[in-house]
């Protein structure tokens, strides 16, 4: 049974880390700022918690389960998915109030309207 759980942590694990280098391989390749901090997406979506379950996993092999590992794990999970979400879209902000320039394709532009005169 030990195999087994290290054998899935071992794929979660270079699952993740595949995510993690296909998002940064990714942004290398996009066009603007805003685009990039979209790509990270999935790493922060996927890639981490998949890394942080293949750590629990593992520490589940060498120990045993117990429940303070399993209850850090779900927190830190769910904090993985509400920081990215809220960082991606503060990053987001700052780069195009910043005068970065954004690719003309990217359509609709909200944040380029005057403020209080709508759609």
């Amino acid at each position: 049974m030990d195999a087994v759980l290290q054998a899935i942590a071992g794929a979660l694990a270079i699952i993740g880390a595949l995510f993690m280098l296909t998002s940064a391989v990714a942004m290398l390749r996009q066009s603007d700022a805003l685009t990039r901090i979209n790509v990270l997406s999935p790493a922060t979506g996927m890639g981490l918690p998949l890394i942080v379950i293949a750590a629990w996993l593992d520490k589940l092999v060498d120990r045993g389960f117990e429940w303070m590992p399993l209850v850090q794990t779900i927190i830190t999970i769910a904090a993985l998915l509400v920081v990215s979400s809220v960082a991606s879209n503060t990053l987001a902000r700052a780069a195009y109030l910043s005068g970065a320039p954004v690719d003309p394709r990217t359509d609709p532009q909200d944040l380029a309207r005057e403020p209080g005169r709508g759609v």
